[in-house]
């Protein structure tokens, strides 16, 4: 990983554009929906996953970006569409959130590491066994709310407890494995990670 004890990160904003011409999903598009909410900051650090669904006999692919400026995180989402009664040709559509870094709450990092016993920190390529890493980034836009029956310790009681339950900040969470994105995918995700918690501690 980057030393990211120094405050000032490089700027990678070359790095990206050149994942999303390689990505090569619309690059103009993405770019441009990407460029009027970074509003020419510099990128500290970013996260690509290009994610292809299957619908019926088609694929439908979708685009998310996270990108770290010095003072708000960026998501970008990029979706692909049929023609419909509206639009008669095949079209993309793009959303951009810009989240100003004191609102990030939460940095929630989840990793599968597969054979844990010959993990060894800090060797050139930790993702390269395997494994998953779910990052869940909250702002405080979407909450997710589990509830379940509450019961008490007594296997005989037959009185209503009410619910119990838990309120988990969820704007986004991003799931990428290295079956589906290489090592890369996973190092990467990892930096970002630690580039946005460094980012929002300060």
């Amino acid at each position: 990983m980057r030393d990211l004890n120094v405050p000032e990160l490089a700027d990678v904003s070359a790095d990206l554009r050149e994942a999303i011409d390689r990505c090569g999903y619309y690059p103009d598009v993405v770019t441009d929906s990407l460029a009027v909410a970074i509003a020419g900051e510099p990128i500290r650090a970013f996260v690509l996953q290009h994610e292809p669904t299957f619908d019926r006999d088609e694929v439908r692919r979708h685009i998310t970006i996270l990108a770290l400026t010095p003072s708000r995180l960026i998501v970008g989402h990029t979706d692909e569409h049929a023609a419909d009664e509206l639009i008669r040709a095949p079209y993309a559509s793009t959303s951009t959130e810009a989240i100003p870094l004191p609102r990030v709450n939460a940095v929630v990092v989840n990793r599968v590491v597969p054979n844990p016993a010959g993990y060894a920190s800090g060797k050139a390529d930790p993702a390269s066994g395997g494994g998953e890493v779910v990052l869940t980034i909250g702002w405080g836009m979407v909450n997710r709310i589990d509830l379940e029956p509450a019961v008490c310790a007594d296997p005989n009681c037959e009185a209503d407890h009410g619910y119990t339950g838990s309120v988990a900040a969820d704007d986004i969470s991003l799931r990428i494995s290295a079956a589906a994105d290489g090592p890369a995918g996973i190092q990467q995700v990892l930096d970002f990670a630690q580039a946005l918690s460094f980012a929002t501690s300060r």
